[in-house]
């Protein structure tokens, strides 16, 4: 799960005291992996524990930094395992909102949406979360939590980066398929020269084989010529040599 997937939501109450008690109030599995996978990270607990009781273990071991204005989040902490990361800031009433993300999800992303989240969550729960019991506002929050993650969940639409990101990458894999195009066509003119060289090489040879079969020809035919010039000749001689001599002796 090393990639830029926005995978869950989680609502916590923090109770200060010797030790952070942490309450889990709501969670909502948006990429449906973590309860129903066996398995899973040492971060997250494996198979025995939930993601929420895992994460819940992360940040009461590692509480959110100090707000220091009343009715807002902070505090943002990121605590990453080699697959994934958790992003969690809470407020000084102790609300706590957490999201579970891959790796390659930014994480001022996450801590825009938490920041966004914890404007309609505190609105509508504020007062509930306050003394709510574990996993009680679940079912109420699914709405506010499924909004969220469903929008966040698609980084092209809500960064900027992300989606400059994107359109780099589709003209990196248009230039790819561009210059691919140009070495199939580049190498298809070098065959097509080498097949041009290769005829006109035979045509060289064709030319050179004619010339000289040309040149045969002409002896043959020059010999041939001579040789039935001296046949008519000597066939004359014999014939009209004694009719010459027979004339003179008369």
């Amino acid at each position: 799960m090393a990639d830029n997937r926005l995978r869950c939501a989680l609502v916590y109450r923090l109770d200060a005291g010797d030790e952070t008690s942490v309450t889990m109030l709501a969670k909502y599995d948006h990429a449906s992996q973590y309860e129903t996978s066996p398995g899973g990270s040492d971060l997250y607990g494996g198979r025995d524990k939930s993601y929420a009781d895992a994460v819940g273990m992360v940040i009461g071991n590692d509480p959110p930094g100090a707000t220091a204005e009343a009715g807002t989040i902070g505090g943002f902490k990121v605590c990453q395992s080699e697959v994934h990361q958790v992003v969690y800031g809470s407020d000084t009433d102790g609300l706590c909102l957490a999201v579970i993300t891959g790796l390659k999800y930014p994480s001022r992303v996450a801590i825009q949406a938490l920041i966004e989240l914890y404007g309609k969550y505190s609105e509508q729960f504020g007062l509930q979360a306050k003394s709510a019991t574990t996993n009680s506002l679940t079912k109420k929050s699914k709405p506010v939590l499924q909004a969220m993650c469903k929008k966040y969940d698609d980084l092209s639409k809500v960064d900027k980066s992300s989606a400059l990101a994107g359109k780099v990458d589709e003209v990196k894999v248009q230039m790819q398929d561009n210059i691919s195009a140009m070495l199939k066509n580049t190498e298809q003119a070098e065959s097509l020269a080498e097949r041009s060289d290769q005829l006109n090489e035979q045509a060289s040879v064709f030319k050179k084989k004619s010339t000289d079969l040309r040149k045969q020809m002409r002896c043959k035919n020059l010999k041939m010529t001579i040789i039935l010039t001296l046949l008519v000749v000597g066939v004359l001689a014999i014939i009209l040599v004694p009719l010459i001599m027979k004339a003179r002796n008369k």
